[in-house]
């Protein structure tokens, strides 16, 4: 029943116009960063190892702004799923839309680091061209099909279950699908490989390199930026990364990392902090959440 209101209110939400939705999600994400004791604790450690340097009250009006970001992004999701693909499109722009055309010659990988407004990204995308990527299955059964639902309702979209595994990935590329590939959360030791993310060793997996060399795919970076004031979304399309992979899995994921870091400095905020980033530590070393 909880389930059916959550939703219910969702779906009304989406006829708002959007800097008014926007003002209702920033509260709602002020709302959770008083709530969520456990993911704000996440959210603060997460940024002390990485900004170091950065005053501590700094470092507070950060994570607050990540709620606020988080909270819009989850409340604008309403637009996404049942608004119109007119809506949609309006909402979210399209920039570096070459880079993207001139990958499409042969199989594609789409980078897109954890940003808040990555679904934004994704559903804007499948306004033009049929993909496919990776969701997370929910506990929750209705939850799981509105979001299947949501993400797939534009053209021919393959959202495939992170329990498809890499094969159902890589067979979807070779189909000729562009694969909006989400590679930098911390899914534990299997495949993963330490590399530094801010100067601190992060275990992010291998799947960017291992896809890449499997499928022959150029890797086209995608990361979707918030903007401000209710002003939509802005996708942005990156030059292919030429001479990757290099057969150096290190050098693979040091070079992606060192791509999100420059992400994360234009928009702090807006970096997925909540996560356990480094849950994975080196072996010895003492966990931090």
């Amino acid at each position: 029943m909880i389930a059916r209101i959550a939703l219910a209110v969702m779906w009304l939400l989406h006829f708002l116009p959007l800097p008014v939705l926007a003002r209702v999600g920033e509260s709602l994400g002020a709302l959770l960063h008083v709530l969520a004791r456990e993911r704000r604790r996440v959210c603060l450690t997460n940024l002390a190892r990485c900004f170091p340097e950065m005053p501590e009250t700094e470092r507070d009006a950060l994570a607050k702004a990540h709620f606020r970001a988080f909270g819009r992004g989850l409340l604008e999701r309403s637009i996404l799923w049942w608004a119109p693909r007119e809506r949609v499109m309006a909402l979210v722009r399209v920039s570096g839309r070459e880079h993207l055309d001139a990958a499409r010659t042969g199989p594609l990988l789409l980078m897109a680091p954890h940003f808040v407004a990555l679904d934004a990204g994704w559903s804007r995308l499948t306004c033009d061209l049929d993909m496919s990527g990776i969701y997370a299955m929910q506990k929750n059964p209705l939850f799981n099909r509105v979001l299947f639902s949501g993400r797939t309702r534009f053209g021919h979209q393959r959202a495939l279950s992170r329990q498809d595994g890499v094969r159902a990935g890589l067979a979807a590329i070779k189909e000729g699908l562009p694969f909006y590939y989400l590679p930098d959360l911390d899914y534990g030791p299997r495949d993963a490989i330490f590399v530094p993310f801010f100067g601190v060793p992060a275990a992010p997996i291998t799947g960017l390199s291992r896809l890449a060399r499997l499928a022959r795919a150029r890797v086209v970076p995608c990361v979707t930026r918030m903007l401000p004031g209710g002003a939509g979304y802005e996708v942005r399309c990156y030059p292919a990364w030429e001479n990757f992979p290099t057969g150096d899995d290190f050098a693979d994921a040091r070079r992606m990392n060192a791509f999100i870091e420059e992400r994360v400095r234009e928009m702090p905020e807006q970096y997925f902090w909540t996560h356990k980033r480094f849950k994975t530590r080196p072996e010895g070393e003492p966990k931090w959440y």
